[in-house]
């Protein structure tokens, strides 16, 4: 059975995202983004326990930049403590939330 996320890259960072590692995660995104072969990007932030600003604004400057290449971003498996940030901040409509990734996915 095939879902329309079968051709996404899956990337899941763990632990803290904050201002000592959000750039890194930043130029990964876009280096996964940016790819010719990758039609989209999904961040499984199933591992993540805590997300700052730093944090999110590597999230919505890739999200910006997948948007400016017509490709897909989304984030899957978002624990409620980031859940809540997302949706303190209003970005919970800003960015496409799946609630888990599809088991042809699962590690």
């Amino acid at each position: 059975m095939s879902s329309h996320f079968d051709a996404l890259m899956v990337v899941q960072p763990s632990g803290v995202l904050n201002a000592a590692n959000a750039k890194a995660l930043q130029a990964q995104l876009t280096d996964s983004i940016a790819a010719e072969d990758v039609p989209g990007l999904m961040v499984d932030m199933s591992r993540v326990e805590v997300l700052d600003s730093a944090g999110l604004v590597a999230l919505i400057s890739v999200l910006r930049l997948a948007r400016g290449l017509r490709k897909r971003f989304c984030l899957c498996a978002v624990p409620p403590s980031i859940r809540i940030v997302l949706e303190l901040t209003q970005l919970d409509q800003v960015f496409e939330m799946v609630e888990a990734a599809p088991l042809s996915m699962a590690a």
